[in-house]
């Protein structure tokens, strides 16, 4: 199994890949791409033509979804609205902090998406986290039956939000095995960095035990059964959190990010993907620095060598065999540092499978899959 590579550069189809694993349509991907085929040769110059032509299909949809809400259709303008903000997010996304259109795409992005919550009855509910100096906006998606849940911490990587972590349907898997999810806009990503200006703090545990603070406080969780996941980035933030916040009962990652501050030594070096165009001026504006030297400073922290000792509950770590981005060998030094865990658990993702690029952007079933079974078998949810 292999990426759908439609654009001549691994940054373009991986959108394209992001877009199809959450529910875009094939049909409305290409109407999308095939105008600006061309214009990916040229790379990052040729971003806005990429929002462009997203943006454009995005407004089509909701135009539509208007068309269904006045004649009480909502659940279609719901789905159609699901797509516009999808692909309004995507657009978003592929822009340098400070492009035209940027923030104005991200707003009418957000916008489509509670409008399409509250038209579906999606099983999703926009919650705010008290942090220290602002908050982090947060979806809470509800394992269903009676009585108070097992639930997991679900966070972004360096350029994701809580809505992308949505449609990996891996809340919509946990729920299904009787857990509820928190999927995070922690510093650094999402609406905390857009919207307050929150920069990344490499010390996770701050923010995610404000997340176990709050998940206690409601009648609803089981707060003696929480999990803390975290997906490409995330995938360093969630066993840094679980090493040092000892509330979690179990942790997982979806992508080993180990060193990350080796990675970004590799990637002056350009060896390795990136995960976004204008790499640099995202990690300077995520972290809040001026320049390379303020941005090398912030991050050194970011190394898990040392750590992992800490952390005293199962946990799993996954890796796709042939991601791009961030060697499959984090995932090895991960795994062989889970010294005290009780149980530890290592799965990477081979074409036997699928999942094999970073965080399973060719096919992310089996990586959703196996995280949500984690999680039930170790929380007390169910497999089946």
């Amino acid at each position: 199994m292999a990426l759908f590579e439609y654009f001549p550069n691994y940054i373009w189809n991986l959108s394209v890949a992001i877009a199809m694993e959450s529910g875009g349509r094939i049909g409305e991907i290409v109407d999308m791409c095939e105008p600006i085929r061309e214009a990916a040769k040229t790379g990052d110059a040729a971003t806005a033509d990429f929002m462009r032509q997203w943006a454009k299909k995005g407004d089509a949809l909701l135009e539509l979804a208007e068309e269904d809400a006045a004649k009480g259709r909502a659940f279609s303008a719901s789905d159609k609205l699901e797509r516009a903000s999808l692909y309004l997010f995507v657009a978003e996304r592929m822009q340098a902090h400070g492009s035209p259109g940027r923030e104005e795409t991200y707003a009418r992005a957000r916008a489509a998406f509670d409008r399409s919550t509250a038209l579906g009855r999606l099983n999703r509910e926009r919650v705010e986290i008290p942090l220290p100096q602002g908050t982090m906006p947060a979806l809470l998606t509800r394992a269903p039956g009676p009585g108070p849940k097992p639930c997991v911490v679900y966070c972004n990587g360096l350029d994701s939000c809580k809505e992308l972590l949505y449609w990996t349907r891996l809340p919509e898997e946990l729920a299904r095995r009787g857990v509820s999810t928190l999927s995070v806009d922690q510093p650094g990503s999402g609406e905390a960095l857009r919207l307050q200006g929150l920069p990344v703090d490499p010390r996770s545990e701050s923010w995610a035990s404000a997340a176990v603070d709050w998940l206690e406080a409601q009648d609803e969780i089981d707060a003696a059964r929480l999990g803390m996941v975290g997906i490409s980035l995330g995938g360093h933030f969630a066993p840094r959190a679980v090493a040092y916040e000892p509330r979690f009962a179990s942790g997982a990652v979806w992508g080993a990010n180990h060193n990350w501050r080796e990675v970004q030594d590799k990637r002056i070096a350009r060896e390795g993907e990136n995960p976004v165009p204008h790499y640099w001026q995202h990690v300077f504006w995520a972290f809040g620095a001026q320049d390379m030297e303020d941005f090398l400073d912030k991050s050194k922290e970011m190394n898990l060598n040392g750590h992992m000792d800490r952390i005293t509950v199962p946990f799993l770590v996954t890796h796709g065999a042939k991601d791009r981005q961030i060697s499959v060998d984090y995932a090895d030094q991960l795994f062989d540092q889970l010294v005290n865990a009780p149980r530890r658990e290592k799965f990477i993702f081979t074409e036997r499978e699928g999942g094999v690029e970073h965080v399973g952007a060719d096919n992310m079933s089996f990586g959703r899959d196996l995280i949500a079974d984690w999680f039930a078998d170790t929380l007390g949810g169910q497999l089946g």
